[in-house]
């Protein structure tokens, strides 16, 4: 079984910063992509970044040029790093991930979250 656990989340007033980390059970695929999601209070699920198997990123535009996507130099973490905060980030954080499992076959994996609130 597989498994992908996102930390780093918290309260933070707006204009802070959080970084987000995800460690997995296993080696996270460098071939595919990697993203963080985030889901907030009745609204959808929607992509925040995004990097890909040659390590170009992509971001929503309402983060760009404030949220940083990475990869760590370990094969099974991946970081968020989240600086110049609104209210509006205010949500939960998913990290997802292509992650070798144990029985040597790739899972699309999802974590169970973690809450990110920035107060005004």
């Amino acid at each position: 079984q597989v498994q992908l656990v996102e930390s780093g989340g918290g309260l933070v007033q707006a204009g802070g910063s959080l970084r987000l980390s995800c460690a997995a059970s296993g080696t996270i695929s460098s071939s595919n992509a990697m993203g963080w999601y985030r889901q907030a209070p009745g609204k959808q699920r929607e992509l925040v970044a995004s990097i890909s198997g040659g390590g170009g990123t992509n971001y929503a535009t309402s983060v760009k040029g404030r949220f940083t996507i990475s990869r760590g130099n370990a094969k099974n973490m991946g970081y968020l790093q989240m600086n110049s905060l609104k209210p509006e980030d205010t949500a939960v954080y998913y990290c997802n991930a292509r992650i070798l499992g144990y029985d040597a076959r790739w899972y699309d994996s999802w974590g169970q979250g973690t809450q990110v609130t920035v107060s005004s």
